[in-house]
C-alpha cells in the first residue's frame, strides 16, 4: 500500500481506535475540570490550617491558572517538536509529581511553587490534546471530536467536584490533591499503551525511523502498513514560536487569541464568583455547590450539542450564536433571582452557552492551523486566555470593592464575549477552512 497515510485517516471512516484515542482526550481533559473546582474546594481548608486571608488565598488560587498560562504557550511548541504523544506524557508526569508533592507541603511558598508545576502540565497537555483529537480523527468528525474532547472540562468539574467534596466530609483537604495525582497517574499507561504517535506530525516532521514509527502507528490504530512515504510538499518547520505570526496567519493568531482570551475573562467570572455570589444571596454553602454543579452540567450539555450541530451547520455561525447566547445569560444572572431552582436554571444556561463557545473556539483552532503549527497556536491562544482567566475574578472583585452591584458587574464582565464575538465576525474564511489536504501546506 503506497497512499498518504494522511489521506487515509482524513477521508475514511474512524477505527473504534481511533475512536478510543478521542476518548482518551476527553478523560484527559477532565483532569483540566477537577484541578479548577477541586482548589476552590480544597481553599477553605488552606486558609484555616496556616490563617491566610483572602488576598493571599487569592494568590494561592492563581498558581494553578499562571502555571497554565506558561504550559500553553511554551510546552504547545513542544509538542511541534518533540511530538503529541511524548509531550502529553512529560506533562502527565509534570501533573502527577505536583498533585502528589503538594500533600506534603507545609507552608504557601512550596504550595504555591507546586501549584505552578502542576499548571504548566496541564497547559502544556491541553494544547497537545487539542492537536490529538484534531489529528486522529477524520476531517468529516474533526469538529465533533474536538468538541467531544472540551466535554472533559465539565464532566471532570463535576464528578471530581463531587469526590472532593465527599474526602473533604471526612479527610484533610491534601485528600483532594492525593486523590488527583492518583487519577493523574493512571492516565500515563492508558497514553502509552493506547495513545501512538500522531500520523500527521510524523510526516510532516520526518525523523530518522518514520517510515517505520508511521507503520506503526498504523498498525494500532487498526491500519493497513504503507510501503512508502509520499514526497514531503513542504520542508519540516524549524522556526520559533514566531512562525504562527508569519505566512499571512499574523491577523487569525491575534484575532482568535484576543477572542479566546476576553470570552474567558467572561466564563472565569462565573466559575470563580458562582459560590460566593450565591451565599450572598442568602443560600447555604452547600447549595451555593450546587448551582455551580448545574453550571458544569449545562457546560457539559452545551459542549455535546455545540459538536453535533457542527456536522449540519457553519463553525463560523455556531460560535457567534453561543457567544451572544454567552452575553445575553450571564447578563441575565446579574439579576438576582430569589428561587433556587430559577437560580440553577440560568446559571445552567450560562454553562451551556459559555462552554460552547469555548468548544467553538477550539474548533477554530484546530482548523486555523496545520500540522507543523497545530499545538503552538493552540497553546499560545490557550495561554493567553488563561491570561484572562487570572484577570476575571480580580477585575470582578475591584468592581465589588468599588461598591457596584452584581447587575453592573455581570453585565461588565459579560462584554467579554461580545468582544470576543467581534474578533470572531473579523476571522479571514481561510482560518475557518478545515485543512482537508493531505500536506497541509503552509
Amino acid at each position: 500500500m503506497n497512499d498518504d497515510p494522511r489521506t487515509l485517516l482524513a477521508t475514511t471512516p474512524m477505527t473504534w481506535r481511533q475512536i478510543l484515542v478521542v476518548a482518551i482526550t476527553v478523560g484527559l481533559t477532565a483532569l483540566d475540570g477537577f484541578d479548577v473546582l477541586s482548589s476552590s474546594f480544597a481553599s477553605p481548608g488552606i486558609a484555616r490550617e496556616w490563617g491566610i486571608d483572602r488576598a493571599a488565598l487569592g494568590v494561592v488560587l492563581s498558581m494553578d491558572l499562571l502555571g497554565m498560562a506558561l504550559g500553553s504557550v511554551f510546552l504547545g511548541r513542544v509538542a511541534d517538536l518533540i511530538g503529541r504523544r511524548a509531550t502529553l506524557l512529560g506533562c502527565l508526569v509534570l501533573m502527577t509529581l505536583g498533585m502528589a508533592m503538594v500533600v506534603g507541603v507545609h507552608g504557601i511558598a512550596a504550595l504555591c511553587t507546586w501549584r505552578v508545576v502542576t499548571g504548566i502540565g496541564i497547559g502544556g497537555m491541553l494544547a497537545a490534546n487539542n492537536a490529538v483529537a484534531a489529528e486522529f480523527s477524520s476531517v468529516r468528525r474533526r469538529d465533533l471530536a474536538v468538541s467531544v474532547m472540551a466535554v472533559g472540562y465539565p464532566l471532570g468539574a463535576i464528578i471530581g467536584g463531587r469526590i472532593a467534596a465527599e474526602l473533604l466530609k471526612g479527610g484533610s483537604w491534601r485528600a483532594v490533591f492525593e486523590f488527583g495525582a492518583i487519577c493523574t497517574a493512571t492516565f500515563i499507561p492508558i497514553v502509552i499503551w493506547c495513545v501512538p504517535e500522531s500520523i500527521a506530525w510524523l510526516c510532516q516532521k520526518r525523523p530518522a525511523d518514520v517510515l517505520v514509527r508511521v507503520n506503526r502507528s498504523l498498525v494500532r490504530l487498526g491500519r493497513e502498513q504503507i510501503a512508502a512515504l509520499p514526497t514531503p510538499t513542504a520542508a519540516p518547520s524549524r522556526t520559533p514560536l514566531f512562525e504562527i505570526f508569519e505566512r499571512g496567519r499574523a491577523v487569525t493568531t491575534v484575532l482568535v487569541t484576543a477572542g479566546y482570551f476576553f470570552h474567558v475573562t467572561t466564563f472565569y467570572f462565573m466559575v470563580k464568583w458562582v459560590p460566593k455570589i450565591v451565599v450572598d444571596m442568602g443560600f447555604a454553602p452547600a447549595s451555593a455547590a450546587d448551582v455551580l454543579v448545574w453550571a458544569n452540567v449545562g457546560g457539559a450539555t452545551g459542549a455535546a450539542v455545540f459538536g453535533l450541530l457542527t456536522q449540519r451547520l457553519a463553525l463560523r455561525g455556531l460560535t457567534l450564536a453561543v457567544l451572544v447566547g454567552s452575553s445575553v445569560t450571564v447578563a441575565l444572572f446579574g439579576q438576582g433571582h430569589a428561587d433556587l431552582a430559577q437560580l440553577s436554571l440560568i446559571c445552567a444556561m450560562v454553562g451551556f452557552c459559555t462552554n460552547a463557545a469555548i468548544v467553538g473556539f477550539y474548533a477554530i483552532l484546530a482548523r486555523a492551523y496545520p500540522t507543523q503549527q497545530r499545538a503552538t497556536g493552540t497553546g499560545f491562544a490557550v495561554g493567553a486566555g488563561r491570561g484572562g482567566a487570572m484577570l476575571a475574578p480580580i477585575i470582578a472583585g475591584v468592581l465589588f470593592q468599588a461598591g457596584f452591584g452584581l447587575q453592573t458587574v455581570a453585565l461588565c464582565m459579560s462584554a467579554g464575549s461580545l468582544i470576543a464575538l467581534l474578533c470572531v465576525v473579523a476571522l479571514p474564511a481561510a482560518a475557518l477552512r478545515p485543512h482537508a489536504s493531505t500536506a497541509e501546506t503552509v
